[in-house]
């Protein structure tokens, strides 16, 4: 594949408001049964026409591309009610310095789709899944949906505690058509989108496919994010019933950013830690004679670079027949599969890096063994193999709607951790893979099968009041293997890392809920759901048993620990009205109260006296440490002043609080009646636009309030306020004959360039934490065109 090939809440929440009609009309015309499960309009109209029992909101794609063109779906969310998104560029592509909480849930914490195709749990160096912007384009995706207290029962995922956010692709448009778009703008950014559609051909058929070339510089070093996409999708309706199949290509690497260490002993706090990456002398004269770094920089020293780079191919086949007049039946096979590699090339002098280095190369001289640089290349190898069936039916049977369903995965994920040399006549770049390890650290093999079923009855009680009820089985059979086992002493106290099998089974978690038409134009709702969170199945890292540094530590987990679940509790009021009060034309909004039961909180923590006599060494553990209880509000509201001008607004608290102290080590950390760090507990969000002949504009605002930054909440980060605004209208002199919708968007981000703390990675202990930092203003322009 040639990585050249194409080379060369949008938040308007939107005035979109002012057309529910267009919205629901073009929701139709996808005839996505998915549709019919979700808020009929987007986002600023919270229709009442909504089947959910639960809160659930939706961005359509017009509303996230205004957002930023290529944008993706997460980043998005961040105008919602109760959403808290960060990461290091204004797209969100990066994934190794993504935050997002929803709640008080973190992001791992959460279910994620693509047309119903799971997407695993989204945490770096995932083992189960990829993010939403390498399963689909973002000008490919359709809508988003967010359902921020408990997803449905049918939901593919092992870790929606906290809730679910679906992707939905676009389907082909039903005329000939070639889409082309272009942006440009700050640090070097080139982004080309081209996608063609057959229009309806044959007998029922359609088709389209894109493909993108992205990519600009990292703006506090001579980085360079980008890749490639293909996308492409065909349906074939006829009398037998719809037939979807999707296919996907992504091939990305991504810089890293290196976070600031903040703690009483870092003297030395820099806003930014800039890798030094194509300047090499500069990286060769920044360490000493002896391979050391400057001491007055601490644990905040500079790498030469660091990257992640990712390959994945995604496909399903979707095919829906109606059985009866009553009864449908869908069906849909999917595979992943993905090769990735995380890298840093850094000093050989930091981070206990000598002695390990010396348990492979005794009484050696490091620095030649390196390449004479000072620097070594580290990688962690990931590779996931994956397929699955879903299967739902649906019937009807007098007042009840039954559905019933089941997810099958079975999936083979490695990781592996190497060293390389880098040579000091020949360094390497981030833009390739480093071949020829001088070490194979260890190598985890997880083979893991997962089983979810589900029953849920929809009985409409009277014609504007309907309850629903269902429950869910979970199911996980993984077992973990370490073909390579790192070299005794490589990891202090441990002789090998742990191997086996654990199988954990949830036979029953109930549902129910209900919601009452109160008028045409208002509704209400409430759900009571219980939710679970598979263990991690992860080799060599995360909060997972196959992480642990000693088999007795696994045993000792898998005899003892519990997963973590939640109970949410939520209601609401929804409402869409048109008012005539003189400027004022229309209204909608949602309001929105949960409480949640969070229990069995698991933590990686010191042994204490009993446990290290039970596995031995004084190696850390993975343990349930205690409960949660969040509770909180969401309001939500447009106002329409004709068709001119609308005003959103969203406003979220949120206290979750731990309810237990816990013990690591012979120290007991006092984390009851603390809030959970890094989830903020104030939010506000807020969109104006304003529509002036053929020009709009809209400008948008994200209030984050305080987050503590350690779970002992001793130290916290400030809140921040982002503006942005975005300008797009149409270009009339070029529309005509073979041109048509000539348009332009220009974006700035972060419009008064603010600085601060945008992310905050929770401190371990007392005392640290980490924090990534706010990117500087930037500004795109994006040219489009049908032809």
């Amino acid at each position: 594949m040639n990585k050249k090939f194409l080379a060369a809440l949008t938040i308007p929440m939107l005035a979109m408001a002012a057309n529910v009609a267009a919205a629901v009309a073009d929701m139709a015309a996808n005839d996505a049964p998915e549709v019919e499960a979700a808020a009929a309009a987007p986002i600023a109209t919270v229709e009442v026409a909504t089947r959910k029992t639960r809160s659930s909101v939706e961005l359509s794609k017009s509303d996230m591309q205004k957002i930023l063109p290529g944008v993706n779906p997460l980043k998005a969310l961040q105008t919602l009610p109760g959403v808290s998104f960060q990461t290091a560029d204004p797209w969100g592509n990066n994934e190794q310095n993504l935050s997002l909480f929803i709640h008080g849930f973190s992001g791992q914490q959460l279910g994620y789709t693509m047309d119903g195709v799971p997407l695993g749990d989204q945490q770096y160096g995932n083992y189960n899944g990829l993010s939403p912007q390498r399963a689909i384009t973002s000008e490919n995706v359709g809508r988003v949906i967010l359902s921020s207290g408990a997803g449905d029962l049918a939901t593919a995922s092992t870790s929606n505690l906290g809730g679910t956010i679906e992707t939905f692709s676009s389907n082909p448009l039903a005329s000939r058509n070639v889409a082309v778009q272009q942006t440009v703008g700050s640090y070097k950014t080139s982004r080309t989108y081209l996608r063609y559609d057959t229009g309806n051909f044959g007998d029922g058929n359609s088709a389209y496919i894109s493909g993108v070339h992205h990519e600009q510089k990292a703006w506090d070093f001579n980085g360079r994010q980008g890749g490639d996409q293909i996308n492409a999708k065909f349906i074939n309706s006829s009398s037998l019933g719809r037939l979807t199949i999707y296919a996907a290509y992504s091939d990305k690497i991504e810089p890293n950013e290196d976070s600031t260490v903040h703690s009483a002993t870092e003297k030395y706090q820099p806003y930014t830690r800039p890798f030094m990456y194509p300047n090499f002398q500069q990286a060769l004269s920044y360490l000493s004679a002896t391979g050391a770094t400057p001491p007055a920089e601490g644990n905040n020293y500079r790498n030469y670079y660091s990257d992640a780079q990712r390959t994945d191919y995604l496909t399903y086949a979707k095919f829906e027949t109606n059985l009866t007049d009553t009864t449908s039946w869908t069906n849909q096979i999917y595979y992943h599969n993905d090769d990735g590699v995380g890298v840093v090339a850094g000093p050989i002098g930091v981070a206990g890096l000598p002695a390990l280095f010396a348990v492979y190369f005794p009484g050696q001289n490091l620095k030649q063994v390196f390449g004479n640089s000072g620097y070594a290349t580290r990688t962690t190898e990931y590779a996931i193999n994956r397929n699955g069936w879903m299967s739902t039916l649906n019937t009807e049977l007098g007042d009840h709607k039954l559905q019933a369903g089941f997810w099958l995965e079975h999936n083979r994920s490695s990781a592996y951790r190497r060293w390389y040399a880098l040579d000091v006549n020949n360094p390497s770049s981030p833009y390739d893979r480093p071949g020829n390890p001088l070490i194979t650290q260890y190598g985890s093999e997880i083979n893991n099968k997962v089983a979810q079923l589900h029953l849920q009855d929809e009985w409409r009680v009277s014609p504007d009041f309907a309850l629903q009820a269902g429950f869910k089985s979970s199911l996980q059979f993984a077992e973990g293997q370490f073909p390579v086992q790192p070299k005794v002493g490589a990891i202090a106290n441990s002789n090998a890392l742990p191997v086996g099998e654990i199988i954990t089974k949830k036979w029953f978690l109930p549902q129910i809920g209900g919601r009452w038409d109160i008028t045409a134009q208002d509704q209400a709702f409430f759900n009571v759901q219980k939710n679970m969170r598979q263990f991690v199945t992860y080799g060599g890292g995360g909060v997972s048993p196959w992480s642990l540094s000693s088999q007795g530590a696994f045993d000792l987990f898998k005899a003892t620990a519990k997963p973590e679940t939640s109970i949410t509790y939520e209601a609401g009021l929804r409402t869409s009205h048109q008012l005539n009060w003189g400027a004022l034309s229309a209204f909608d909004g949602q309001v929105n109260v949960y409480h949640v039961d969070f229990k069995d909180r698991l933590l990686q923590i010191s042994p204490t006296s009993v446990i290290t006599s039970i596995i031995g060494g004084n190696l850390a553990v993975l343990t349930n440490v205690g409960s949660v209880k969040t509770n909180g509000i969401d309001l939500s509201g447009t106002l329409h002043f004709g068709r001119n001008f609308s005003l959103y607004n969203a406003l979220s608290y949120n206290q979750s609080k731990y309810d237990d102290n816990y013990v690591s080590g012979k120290d007991t950390v006092f984390t009851a009646g603390k809030k959970v760090p890094g989830s903020p507990e104030w939010m506000d969000k807020f969109v104006a636009t304003l529509t002036v002949a053929d020009t709009e504009f809209q400008l948008s605002g994200d209030y984050v309030g305080k987050r503590y930054a350690t779970y002992t909440n001793d130290l916290s980060v400030k809140s921040y306020f982002l503006t942005n605004l975005g300008v797009s209208g149409k270009l009339a002199f070029l529309n005509g004959g073979w041109v048509k919708n000539a348009r332009y968007r220009l974006n700035v981000t972060n419009l008064t360039n603010k600085e601060g703390d945008l992310n905050v990675v929770v401190g371990a202990a007392s005392g640290t934490y980490n924090t990534f930092p706010i990117a500087p203003r930037q500004g795109f322009l994006t040219l489009m065109a049908d032809f």
